[in-house]
């Protein structure tokens, strides 16, 4: 069979001779030798990434790569030098760090990428099919095209089927379509093209049989269903590398070229150049070289960084988890401050996924209905004027006796449009007491649906329908017929849809010759009015848009319904921008799209393809794109999106697996917390990436200058790695928690897209490397008639102090507190009680390989420390000077 056949055009008669079936069903050895040439109706199975895979690719990062590098050389030394003790403990400390990054990472997307498994189970159940004329039950996976196969109320749609008998048959598409409302389907054939929304007389797997029932034949199973090709879009998605994850690398590579270059230099310097190493055998200079260029290499690189990102970014998490989302992706977090787009599905996420009645017109009156969903709080309104709604109380009872839906603690049972009707009766007060006694079922055909109620010892006929129809059915003048007509037109125009109600009041005998004829039945009914419904906005979404656009974050509104819904909710949230549907986008190539993209901020009757299109068009403009949703029409574009953001409540496994973030509340509110704490977040990140290279630049100035100068290590490799791993780790790790500026949210998503060092930081770390070498190297040099190990401990005491003075000179231009973070306060102040206890217990100073210091060194640090700190000042105020460097350290140049 072919897969791109379009069945929803075919004839009942062409569809038995293409799959060679007939109304009694295959047989059952036909359906055998199917099975084995179409495989079982289930996912392809993708290859699990197994954890060793996944630990794998921790290795992946450039700066890992540089420490095991690092790592390498220190015990090519050990093995081949003069086996020196520390040596072996500089080798181990910089693998213990390696473990520790790829650790973290490990356990953090050990769970991940589970999507395929979750659309699998959607396909994990029974069908009944008939099989040689007889109706039997068997698995789904047995399903073969050219089935005949039942379907009831409240059941799974097991296959991609063509619906040959329909009773009263409505499906909740939902998940597939992001149509918010049940539809109707019938089993006539359709002559134009139509898109999986429109096509009525289909039903596709993993959607859900809310009334009536059908009988259909299968048409696709597996792979070929529509899902089917959600699953493969979705595994057909590669991931891109977050912007962390890209600017992280860049600075990686840079550190990997300095730390090459620079020991080099150092390395053909001593073997070469160096007069103290001039007596000695070229084997032992070559040693020599080896160890300050591993000196070099290890305060080049700043062992700490993975790990501190890595620790901060989960700590982000959790901060994120107590506002209800969950990063189930750990890169992801930063993210979210860099995004400029978030394309937003409405059903479910803009709205609140609840039909609910917002007008009602009865005797020539429009009533204003308040509240939202499926609550019963809310009342009644004539010009903002609260209003009694007694009066309504009829047409209020007669939606409630015409209807099949039930709500239980806020949930729905049954269909979407008759729920809303429960409302808004229990919003009226309205208590019904009457037993049902028939019902002529709701048909496509007759738009209609009657019940006859029996209350009071009275009979009574309760119609519900389309207004045009009801209508017709009512006695009623042409005037007023018009009038009610009109005003349901102007509903339309307001994107809700109005149902018609009626009644009247019949004789039990009248009702026992009649209940065999509908059409006398329903006539000569007396007209109630209307009710309009829609699927509202989420109460708090109007000002979070406005607040986004304030933030330059521009919002984008994707939607299954039709456009003129999808205009209506728009406006009313304030979603400006043109619309287009997904016909209309299909119609263009790629290079048209992208041309137009920008001014389109409304798409209608979308699928899953148009909806990686709307983000691979976006991305290619240069947008950072979040994309939220809860279906499995969204799974593809939440992967390919740069942060997918899933519903947690109503959204599906398969949108929550694809997604890198979870909303717990389903709120949009939830998505603006996240931007904020996501900008914070990488303003943090900046600091201690600031601060890291910051020290480490200041120690290779200073172990290059005392070695080409002095050809003196003024800091042994074992310091360096305790000032970049511990000294230097502790502190950058409170950075991460640094608070987020108040007014963070007014900044444009440009700010936090740059790189996380710009020109501007750039040089400010030179500046500060260079105060840095030549504060320490003055101590080293007044220090060093004491004895090398003397000087070394003073150079270490020196290098730990201006350091701390770095944290607070690059937290300056934040708009934080100085007292706003305790923890940074306990971390300063633990690293400095830390390095007086090394530097005075003679066992940890042995071990390092210094001496105590005395109270002249700590007059000249203190000292150095203040000056240090105002010719920074001076440097920033120098740099404010020049154009290209008016930004701040944020990397902030004006307000949104």
């Amino acid at each position: 069979m072919t897969e791109t056949a379009q069945f929803y055009q075919f004839t009942k008669e062409k569809l038995f001779s293409l799959f060679k079936t007939s109304d009694k069903g295959l047989s059952v050895d036909d359906a055998r030798k199917r099975l084995e040439e179409e495989g079982p109706n289930k996912l392809t199975s993708k290859k699990k990434i197994s954890p060793f895979s996944i630990y794998a690719s921790q290795f992946k990062n450039t700066l890992t790569l540089i420490l095991i590098a690092a790592a390498v050389l220190v015990f090519f030394i050990y093995f081949f030098g003069e086996r020196e003790q520390s040596d072996l403990i500089e080798g181990s400390l910089i693998l213990g760090m390696v473990f520790l990054i790829t650790f973290l990472g490990f356990v953090q997307e050990y769970k991940a990428e589970r999507a395929i498994e979750s659309l699998k189970k959607l396909l994990a159940f029974k069908a009944r099919v008939r099989r040689n004329g007889q109706e039997i039950e068997i698995d789904v996976a047995s399903l073969v095209p050219g089935d005949i196969v039942i379907l009831e109320e409240g059941e799974r749609v097991p296959a991609d089927i063509r619906l040959l008998e329909v009773f009263e048959l409505k499906v909740n598409e939902a998940s597939l379509t992001g149509e918010s409302a049940a539809v109707s389907k019938n089993d006539e054939d359709l002559s134009k093209d139509a898109q999986i929304s429109d096509q009525i007389n289909m039903v596709f797997a993993g959607t859900s049989i809310t009334s009536g029932r059908a009988v259909g034949m299968v048409v696709a199973t597996g792979d070929k269903t529509e899902i089917g090709k959600i699953a493969k879009s979705v595994a057909d998605v590669e991931k891109e590398a977050t912007p962390i994850q890209k600017k992280l690398s860049d600075i990686g590579k840079i550190l990997g070229y300095v730390v090459i270059g620079i020991s080099l230099v150092v390395f053909v310097f001593i073997v070469f150049f160096a007069e103290d190493f001039a007596d000695q055998m070229l084997f032992d200079r070559i040693i020599h070289s080896f160890i300050a260029s591993v000196a070099l290499a290890v305060a080049a690189i700043p062992e700490g960084l993975p790990a501190v990102v890595t620790i901060s970014l989960a700590l982000g998490t959790q901060r994120m988890l107590k506002k209800n989302a969950l990063v189930r992706k750990l890169n992801s977090v930063e993210t979210l401050g860099s995004v400029d787009v978030i394309c937003s599905d409405k059903t479910g996420t803009l709205t609140k996924g609840e039909m609910t009645v917002r007008k009602v017109y009865f005797d020539g009156k429009t009533y204003e209905v308040t509240g939202t969903g499926y609550q019963t709080q809310g009342g009644f309104e004539i010009g903002g004027k609260k209003v009694d709604s007694i009066v309504l109380a009829k047409l209020f009872e007669c939606g409630v006796f015409c209807n099949n839906a039930s709500i239980k603690n806020g949930k729905l049972l049954g269909d979407p449009t008759e729920a809303a009707l429960l409302v808004s009766a229990a919003k009226a007060g309205v208590k019904t007491k009457g037993k049902r006694l028939f019902e002529i079922p709701f048909s496509s055909e007759r738009k209609m649906m009657s019940v006859v109620v029996e209350k009071d010892n009275k009979y009574f006929v309760y119609t519900k329908g389309a207004v045009e129809e009801v209508l017709n059915h009512s006695s009623i003048s042409l005037i007023e017929k018009k009038k009610i007509l009109d005003t349901n037109i102007k509903l339309s125009s307001d994107a809700l849809r109005g149902l018609g109600f009626a009644y009247k009041e019949i004789s039990k005998s009248d009702f026992t010759k009649q209940k065999n004829n509908p059409q006398k039945l329903e006539s000569g009914l007396i007209f109630l009015g209307i009710q309009a419904m829609i699927d509202p906005p989420r109460i708090e979404v109007e000002p979070l848009i406005k607040s986004c656009q304030e933030s330059g974050i521009r919002v984008v509104m994707i939607t299954g319904d039709h456009i003129d819904t999808a205009r209506a909710v728009a406006k009313e949230i304030g979603i400006t921008g043109e619309g287009l549907t997904g016909l209309e986008l299909e119609k263009m190539n790629d290079s048209e799209f992208i041309k137009t993209v920008e001014s389109i901020s409304i798409y209608a009757r979308v699928n899953p393809n148009t909806k990686m299109r709307i983000v691979s068009a976006l991305k290619k403009k240069g947008h950072i794109v979040a994309m939220t949703g809860d279906g499995v029409n969204d799974a593809p574009a939440l992967k390919k999106s740069d942060i997918g953001i899933a519903m947690g409540i109503t959204g599906t496994d398969v949108a929550k697996e694809s997604a890198d973030m979870v909303l717990l509340d389903d709120k949009f509110s939830t998505i603006v917390a996240s931007v904020e704490e996501g900008r914070g977040i990488f303003h943090n990140i900046r600091k201690f990436v600031t601060y890291l290279l910051s020290c480490n630049v200041g120690e290779v100035m200073l172990v290059f200058v005392s070695v080409i100068i002095f050809q003196k290590l003024p800091l042994s490799a074992t310091i360096l790695l305790w000032i970049n791993v511990v000294t230097d780790g502790i502190p950058a790790v409170a950075l991460g928690l640094d608070p987020s500026e108040k007014n963070i949210l007014s900044y444009k998503p440009k700010a936090f897209q740059a790189d996380i060092i710009t020109p501007r930081l750039w040089v400010e770390i030179i500046v500060f490397g260079i105060l840095l070498t030549i504060g320490s190297m003055g101590i080293f040099l007044m220090d060093l008639p004491l004895g090398i190990e003397r000087a070394m401990g003073a150079t270490f005491t020196a290098v730990v102090m201006f350091e701390m003075v770095a944290i607070y000179l690059i937290r300056a231009d934040y708009k934080t507190g100085f007292f706003s973070n305790p923890w940074l306060l306990v971390s300063v102040v633990t690293t400095v009680i830390i390095q007086i206890v090394i530097v005075y217990t003679p066992f940890l100073a042995n071990l390092f390989g210094i001496k105590p210091i005395d109270v002249i060194d700590w007059i000249y640090i203190i000292a150095t420390s203040g000056l240090l700190w105002l010719l920074f000042k001076l440097a920033e105020t120098v740099l404010d000077r020049f154009e290209s460097f008016k930004t701040d350290s944020r990397g902030i140049v004006e307000k949104a």
